[in-house]
């Protein structure tokens, strides 16, 4: 799930209570339930976890579902995945033996080579095991260029909040004074290359955090220093999301924002003491590449006398920028099918990952210098596509015209490398990790494999294809099926259908893994349908589905639910519908908007009283994808996706399984508590678990996750199988 900003409605008191705008303040009988870990919920919530394990838990399929995705989880042919950091390459790893993981590290040849040998830095789990605290790895940043030191941050139990704390990496050992950021929201990264000095932004006492829970505050600490003691790098508004700042080894520079809201935002350089604005849009995302000024755009944008379109990726020099020259290039321009997505530099290129119709294809972007004339030349940059996957693919998927896979690309070193990563993975093509070597000119001289995901499944007889909807005011809506390729078109299968719809995230062909084992390979259907609010087809493909436009998300998702049962795949009595976070939003309208369309849901961390969200742990910060509940004018369209609010005690509903986390800090597990609390009351088909650990995430450990995913699987084979 997003973040963005808290904003109060102008309404009083009085105004904001009115049947219409009901009051913020839970129900008398359910206000017990807002107490995260209060003994009478845990007591609620032990209750009904016992009766998920009983309901659930106790088959025989689901022991066999539960030990297929722990056997994916905990394999040791997983990809170990890394990043380069001078001599060596650093992998956090989990797997049977290492359940909370370890941070490790390899050389080159190692890597290579089968059977790499890994020198363990961390023990995530022997460090629980001896501080007492269920530790949940969150990340490392390693000091450049000596690479000798490493912040480290740490979860107790998956929350967000977590601790940063200095590590030697010549002893392997933490350091006992050194620097240290309690538990909290926020961050600590190096501010330079002498290792002593930090960028902090953290809690800092009453008063320096936002109305979503993040910092407001970011400081420059020295060794030895108290945090709150560090000289104030920039302080934003109670009203923000968040302040943030970062040093670019790259540039060699510092950049520090403030995030307005969860779509807009404030950037600056930090120049000696002085904060220099880059004043580009506030709903533009920005970045300086080397001597570039990159800007992509969310809303249109008039330059001078160019109109440059939402979607939009724009180059100009960096230092005319900040003289008040205002001379774009446009290196991307988006289509009714096309949009960008994600933006890679290497030490002298960039590559532009593109989706067409959902499926993905690269461009290389090379400044010249020059403004030459020629096909491939616009401004003085060169561009052309950037094709990494063909030696990678079979030659199955080769002989197809549209081959529906997705290529992600990833820097080695963009200090010094134009060498990439890349991964290359379908829905049933095992991921596999390759190097690309590019020259200064852009030439690939050479893709080799490295590490390639053993199938998780059988997929030899599985179809994927990708189908259109057509959605209620006629817009087409992409969908991908996978399905045995012989599945009889008489709507007896068992179709499981996923979506998200928020958020401007994408939902491309990724290897099912887990999914494939468990639903696919045993007869089930698996779908994954590209409704608007998400951002496959960019900026305006979210926007159609923003705040009032909500509605739309749900009329795409119904689209594609009805467009299977008309084609034949099956049919509402066998057709189910999961979604997480905001997803769970969605399927939470999917049940008191659509239930006629469904067999069984699956609902997951979700957002379902819309009326409370921003008043709920980080849901302030979401204001600006759903609205503002206590400005009556904007509720008056918040309560038409507010599930709690459209449930109604006296209709019929399809089987519904919620799952949530108690350690969940950004979605407040109220929300399930309570939906689910409601409709057991009104003796609806409620199955609820909620685990102890696991943050948004929903588990910290691979057991915990492949327990929590087979209740989901053996729930959806009980209700459509």
């Amino acid at each position: 799930m997003a973040e963005g900003a808290w904003q109060t409605g102008a309404m009083s008191e009085t105004s904001r209570h009115t049947p219409n705008h009901p009051s913020p303040e839970p129900a008398p009988d359910l206000a017990f339930l807002d107490e995260i870990e209060g003994e009478e919920a845990l007591t609620w919530v032990r209750a009904r976890n016992d009766h998920t394990d009983e309901v659930l838990g106790g088959t025989s399929r689901y022991a066999e579902l539960r030990d297929e995705l722990l056997a994916i989880l905990d394999s040791d042919e997983k990809i170990p995945f890394v990043r380069q950091r001078g001599d060596y390459l650093y992998n956090f790893w989990t797997d049977a033996h290492h359940e909370r993981g370890i941070w490790r590290r390899t050389t080159w040849e190692s890597y290579r080579s089968a059977s790499p040998e890994w020198e363990t830095l961390i023990d995530v789990d022997h460090l629980a095991e001896e501080e007492g605290v269920p530790w949940v790895w969150h990340g490392a940043c390693v000091l450049y260029p000596t690479h000798d030191r490493a912040l480290i941050d740490l979860s107790p139990g998956g929350s967000d909040a977590d601790v940063t704390r200095e590590f030697d990496l010549t002893t392997r050992s933490f350091i006992e004074d050194g620097f240290y950021r309690p538990e909290a929201k926020g961050s600590m990264t190096w501010a330079d290359q002498s290792g002593d000095v930090v960028l902090v932004s953290t809690d800092f006492g009453p008063g320096t955090l936002t109305a979503s829970g993040y910092p407001r505050i970011v400081r420059r600490v020295r060794r030895g220093q108290d945090l709150a003691d560090g000289e104030l790098i920039l302080e934003g508004e109670e009203s923000d999301i968040a302040v943030a700042a970062m040093y670019s080894t790259i540039e060699d520079r510092t950049f520090a924002s403030r995030a307005l809201d969860f779509y807009t935002s404030k950037s600056f350089e930090l120049v000696g003491d002085d904060l220099v604005p880059i004043e580009v849009p506030e709903s533009a995302n920005e970045s300086v590449w080397r001597d570039w000024l990159i800007v992509r755009l969310r809303d249109d944008w008039q330059v001078g006398k160019r109109c440059f379109p939402s979607g939009a990726v724009l180059a100009t020099r960096y230092a005319d920028f900040l003289a008040g020259g205002r001379d774009f290039v446009a290196l991307f321009i988006p289509t009714a099918r096309s949009s960008a997505v994600d933006l890679t530099a290497t030490r002298h290129h960039l590559v532009l990952t593109v989706l067409e119709d959902v499926v993905t294809h690269l461009e290389l972007l090379t400044p010249s210098g020059r403004a030459d004339a020629g096909a491939d030349n616009d401004g003085g940059w060169r561009r052309r596509d950037l094709d990494v996957a063909s030696p990678l693919l079979p030659e199955a998927e080769l002989a197809t015209d549209r081959p529906l896979v997705t290529v992600s690309v990833a820097p080695v070193d963009a200090k010094e490398s134009d060498d990439l990563w890349v991964t290359l993975e379908s829905f049933t093509l095992p991921t596999t990790l390759a190097l690309a070597r590019l020259d200064e000119a852009g030439e690939v001289c050479e893709v080799e494999s490295i590490h390639a995901l053993p199938a998780s499944f059988e997929a030899s007889d599985v179809r994927v294809s990708q189908h259109f909807a057509v959605s209620a005011d006629g817009t087409r809506v992409p969908y991908f099926q996978v399905a045995p390729a012989s599945m009889p078109t008489d709507g007896s299968n068992p179709t499981l259908l996923n979506g998200y719809g928020g958020f401007e995230v994408s939902l491309a062909p990724a290897y099912l893994g887990g999914a494939g084992k468990v639903w696919v390979e045993r007869g089930g259907v698996y779908v994954i349908a590209n409704i608007r609010g998400g951002g496959e087809y960019g900026p305006a493909w979210h926007k159609a589905a923003l705040k009032a436009e909500r509605p739309r998300a749900y009329e795409d998702f119904a689209a594609v639910a009805r467009d299977l049962v008309e084609r034949g795949v099956t049919t509402a009595e066998h057709l189910g519908a999961w979604g997480g976070s905001n997803g769970g939003l969605l399927i939470g309208n999917m049940l008191t908007g659509y239930p006629d369309l469904f067999g069984a849901f699956v609902c997951s961390v979700p957002l379902l009283d819309m009326r409370r969200y921003t008043r709920l742990l980080a849901g302030a910060s979401w204001e600006a994808e759903y609205g503002d509940p206590d400005d009556p004018q904007q509720w008056e369209f918040i309560q038409t996706f507010s599930p709690f609010h459209r449930f109604d005690s006296e209709a019929s509903y399809p089987p519904i399984l919620f799952t949530t986390s108690t350690k969940d800090d950004r979605v407040h597990p109220a929300h399930a508590r309570t939906m689910a609390y409601r409709m057991l009351k009104a003796g609806k088909n409620v199955t609820y678990v909620e685990n102890i650990e696991g943050g948004h995430g929903g588990a910290s450990t691979n057991a915990q996750r492949a327990r929590m995913s087979a209740y989901a699987y053996e729930f959806l084979w009980q209700q459509l199988g």
